[in-house]
């Protein structure tokens, strides 16, 4: 089973990217779950989310305390909530945000981690772009699949149209591409450093 928590705050579609998560692994063929762990929260505040993935039928419901990655679509909860609590050594993060993980003040933090791992992508900026609307959940379900590797970006894609339609679909699906693209060439360059210095 991979387990996945999102961190963000009300507004910012946490709960949605749970949601589409869950349906690109059904499209799969895999069994998936997703839900949020709070209240009706307010604009702003921290929320988080849970997916898991599996082949098997998931009996589980209580919060992914040990997740196998993060997707922090705020990056500004980094040094207010224990986003990295339970976190599996090696797991995934993505983050959004155009800064290193030295700029964000996590490098000792990773710095024992598969380099390959470690991805950041401008998720706000790109639904800035492609929807007119300052949403980073969309592009970070882009980002997870090339990080991760559990998805493909075909399904994320299909999620998207399951949940939405017309122009807002048509910019989603751009913005998760994008974002696709930008993880993968970051994973390629963090590979060709690692290789460089072996």
């Amino acid at each position: 089973m991979f387990q996945v928590r999102i961190h963000g705050r009300g507004g910012q579609g946490v709960v949605t990217a749970a949601e589409m998560l869950s349906i690109a692994a059904f499209d799969e063929g895999r069994h998936a779950q997703a839900f949020p762990s709070f209240g009706s929260e307010r604009t702003g505040a921290p929320v988080v989310a849970f997916c898991r993935i599996a082949d098997k039928e998931i009996r589980l419901r209580e919060p992914i305390m040990e997740p196998d990655a993060l997707i922090i679509q705020d990056p500004t909860l980094l040094h207010q909530v224990d986003v990295f609590a339970g976190l599996k050594k090696g797991g995934y993060i993505l983050i959004n945000t155009n800064k290193t993980f030295e700029e964000l003040g996590l490098g000792d933090y990773v710095r024992d981690w598969p380099h390959d791992r470690l991805c950041t992508v401008a998720a706000t900026d790109l639904g800035k772009k492609h929807v007119g609307r300052p949403m980073p959940n969309v592009p970070l379900l882009g980002g997870f699949a090339a990080v991760s590797n559990i998805i493909r970006l075909e399904s994320v894609i299909m999620a998207i149209k399951d949940k939405f339609s017309g122009k807002v679909a048509a910019g989603n699906i751009a913005g998760a591409t994008e974002a696709y693209e930008i993880v993968r060439a970051e994973i390629e360059e963090a590979r060709r450093q690692e290789a460089a210095h072996a």
